[in-house]
């Protein structure tokens, strides 16, 4: 889009300097993600770009790590790829093991915490609500503490409570971390919820539970529903917790590419870091649209 024309010489040098920097700043941020992609698919067990690739020589690329991620952890990986192969990959391979339990975990934890954020935000948006302000502080205090300060709390708080080393307390403290996300993301979305409707339905004989599923519940569903990607995402995410209070057996991803880094350099931890990146980049884009859908059931935005 070029400058206004009624712009003055400084304007449209500045106008376009304005853009070169955002240009850059991109740049800086998304460059270490741009560097793993492609290394992902080097055909020798290095962290740095090859003579070959730098040429682009064919030969030098390769989806073994890729294929190591299924493979790895199998009883038979060299046997013939029918539906028995696949078995044992579901079965046995490590990184599809460790992608479970990452799923399930993740899976329950979105639960917890939408179910719990949702109900805070929307006791927090009523102005009858005493020390909303004290409320919401110690609400999202697991985003703002840093992280290692809270797995250690929660490290002796589950050691006291047999919590430690059970999917439940894995769950339960993934929500945690979560519960923030959904907690800002519901509230900021009933910024903007108009209330008579909810006294409009009460007067036309609606009770409170019929008048929020109603009502209430589809015009800041986008808000929850944004705010469950982000739980999801964070317990997906999440290692430094799952170092202190999981069992050896209760690998994630993150955790057993930690694993993976201090035991033995892999590029397969590439692969995965790539796979996450794309993972991550659909659940924004889910947000974005999610977002903008929001904006114009609440008139923010022409449709």
């Amino acid at each position: 889009m070029p400058a206004p024309s009624y712009a003055t010489p400084l304007e449209k040098t500045w106008y376009y300097v304005y853009r070169v920097i955002c240009a850059l700043i991109f740049l800086f941020l998304i460059a270490p993600i741009l560097i793993i992609i492609p290394l992902s698919f080097n055909a020798e067990p290095y962290f740095t770009f090859t003579e070959k690739m730098l040429s682009f020589d064919a030969d030098g690329y390769s989806t073994r790590w890729y294929d190591l991620l299924l493979t790895f952890g199998m009883q038979a990986p060299d046997g013939a790829r029918d539906w028995s192969w696949w078995g044992d990959v579901w079965a046995n391979a490590t990184w599809v093991q460790v992608a479970k339990n990452s799923v399930i975990i993740g899976f329950f934890s979105t639960i917890l915490a939408t179910c719990l954020g949702t109900l805070a935000a929307l006791g927090l948006s009523r102005p009858e609500m005493p020390f909303r302000r004290a409320i919401m502080a110690v609400l999202i205090s697991p985003m703002i503490v840093p992280i290692i300060i809270t797995a250690t709390g929660l490290f002796f708080f589950y050691s006291a409570t047999g919590l430690a080393g059970s999917y439940v307390g894995i769950v339960l403290a993934h929500a945690t971390l979560g519960i923030p996300f959904v907690i800002i993301t519901v509230t900021a979305t009933l910024i903007g919820f108009d209330h008579s409707l909810t006294r409009a339905a009460a007067s036309l004989g609606a009770d409170p539970t019929t008048a929020f599923f109603k009502i209430t519940m589809p015009l800041i569903l986008p808000g929850v529903i944004s705010g469950a990607l982000f739980a999801f995402v964070t317990s997906f995410d999440e290692v430094v917790v799952v170092l202190f209070i999981a069992g050896f057996d209760q690998q994630t991803i993150p955790r057993q590419m930690w694993n993976g880094i201090r035991e033995q350099i892999s590029p397969a931890i590439l692969s995965v870091a790539t796979i996450l990146v794309i993972f991550s980049i659909a659940l924004l884009t889910t947000v974005e649209l999610l977002r903008r859908r929001s904006e114009r059931l609440r008139g923010l935005s022409p449709a």
